[in-house]
């Protein structure tokens, strides 16, 4: 294991922006669009979730690797983060169900990071300035060769990335004898996902990005379900024409997150790239259909245009966040489909939504 501690280690943002710290993980150097997570807990989770490949994560959590890494905790598997940025790095760790720390973990899979960084001056910059591209190294401390480095990197928006994390053959989850078939369109399904359908008699059969419906159907499934992702939803015409035609058959769908994208704009309505975009375990959404709010484990970087919807006689607006206004739900009118732009399975994150797993399984059975 790499003696870490006295090796330094530099952040480049796209603006000119350098933070100064030490090394974290594999000695290195990795690139990525920077983000935040404002969660308490679930740093494993957060590193596993495919949503974030090719993001470089700040956590605003004072500690990491205080509770080790236990494989169980896993989102996906592998680390899909293309980088940490964070404040304690802790290599000690206490919990009886961790099997190793966290710089084991990040050495075995080639994670490079960066901590004693000043996570609140730079959320606080983020914050201000968008999102944007960003650079680390603890292998070349020269700043203006990052730069140079750092300008190669292409933006989110217009990323395709879908297809680098999915399955690339498809595969079974659940009990074969369950009484509910649902075909999983896999853009980068996080593992709780699963679980939440297995624990609710569904048997999943769990499909690579670009397969088409008719494919899907040839398995004679109830539902339909489209899942969470990286990327920008636009550069998806593969995904977005499947979504269309599992519309046209009139079968009943559920999308999350990026699924909640594809459908929108399957059905014209745009998706724009956020400012911040939101990623955390604490966001307010009110089900404006049921008068109720959630507290809501949210990751994604792209939104739907609000106006597209208020001005189309295809979709409805069935939740809200109650920060920003933002759109986080949405049904279609006359379909037996629906989404919502936040993470009902969390993991981690709070549990007030995961309703809407037996609302989409209702849906089919009915």
């Amino acid at each position: 294991m790499t003696n870490y501690s006295k090796l330094p280690a530099i952040l480049v943002l796209e603006d000119g922006t350098v933070f100064h710290g030490k090394a974290a993980g594999k000695i290195g150097t990795t690139t990525g669009e920077i983000c935040f997570n404002t969660g308490t807990t679930g740093y494993q989770e957060i590193f596993t979730d495919p949503s974030y490949y090719a993001q470089i994560m700040v956590t605003t959590n004072a500690h990491i690797g205080n509770y080790g890494i236990d494989g169980e905790d896993e989102e996906s598997k592998k680390i899909q983060i293309a980088g940490l940025v964070c404040k304690n790095y802790n290599i000690n760790y206490s919990r009886k169900m961790a099997d190793q720390s966290i710089q084991n973990y990040f050495e075995e899979e080639n994670l490079v990071g960066i901590s004693d960084i000043d996570t609140r001056s730079l959320v606080r910059h983020i914050r201000s300035k968008g999102a944007m591209n960003a650079i680390i190294s603890s292998e070349n401390l020269d700043v203006e060769s990052l730069k140079a480095e750092l300008a190669k990197v292409p933006s989110m928006a217009g990323l395709e990335l879908s297809s680098a994390v999915s399955t690339t053959e498809p595969y079974f989850y659940g009990e074969e004898g369950a009484p509910t078939r649902i075909a999983v369109l896999d853009l980068g399904i996080k593992k709780n996902i699963l679980r939440n359908f297995d624990s609710r008699q569904v048997y999943a059969k769990v499909f690579p990005a670009k397969t088409t419906f008719a494919q899907m159907e040839e398995w004679n499934p109830d539902g339909y379900f489209i899942s969470n992702g990286p990327g920008d939803p636009a550069a998806m015409d593969y995904a977005i024409q499947t979504v269309k035609e599992i519309l046209a058959a009139d079968k009943p769908m559920f999308g999350i997150c990026l699924g909640h994208q594809i459908l929108a704009l399957a059905n014209d309505i745009r998706t724009q790239k956020m400012h911040n975009g939101h990623r955390g375990i604490n966001h307010p959404v009110k089900n404006i259909i049921a008068n109720k709010c959630e507290i809501t484990s949210q990751n994604h970087g792209f939104g739907v245009v609000a106006e597209d919807i208020q001005n189309s006689d295809k979709v409805e607006i069935t939740h809200i966040n109650l920060n920003d206004d933002s759109i986080e739900g949405i049904r279609l009118k006359g379909k037996n489909a629906f989404s919502v732009q936040y993470h009902p399975e969390s993991s981690p994150g709070p549990h007030d939504s995961r309703y809407l797993f037996d609302d989409f399984i209702a849906m089919v059975k009915s």
